[in-house]
């Protein structure tokens, strides 16, 4: 299972910084990551946002603005963060957190080319109806 490797980037440090939306981890290797809410939020771990298998992602839109409400320990292996936008169900291990801190950038410009590719837009209520996209899809009803 994913984070439970003893050799595991483990975080020293998990910080808020509510005013600038970053999430920052400082790891036992030495490593540390400023990891923006809205980059954690298009790449939740989440079966809404990921789907069931490749080709089966939901692309998340107008997420620019979106917060972490609150953030709480799954184990000592993950965390669970609460976003502004109601997601709550992605579950973060330590070592996919690493690797979104090793692979930010690569993977925002991902990101970035399949919103283009898509007509989307990062900004809230800027998206018509786009077929493959939408704006809030934890099943939550928010």
């Amino acid at each position: 299972m994913a984070g439970l490797d003893p050799r595991a980037a483990i975080p020293t440090e998990i910080k808020l910084h509510q005013s600038s939306r970053l999430l920052e981890l400082t790891f036992a290797d030495g490593s540390s990551y400023r990891l923006p809410y809205e980059f954690l939020r298009v790449y939740s771990p989440s079966a809404d946002v990921r789907g069931h298998g490749p080709g089966q992602e939901t692309l998340q839109i107008g997420k620019s603005q979106v917060t972490i409400t609150d953030v709480e320990a799954v184990g000592h292996y993950a965390i669970r963060p609460k976003f502004s936008d109601g997601h709550d169900t992605g579950i973060y291990s330590w070592d996919y957190l690493h690797e979104l801190g090793e692979r930010q950038e690569p993977m925002w410009q991902e990101y970035l080319e399949r919103m283009r590719a898509a007509g989307a837009s990062r900004e809230p209520d800027a998206n018509p109806s786009l077929p493959g996209a939408t704006a809030h899809s934890c099943g939550h009803g928010h």
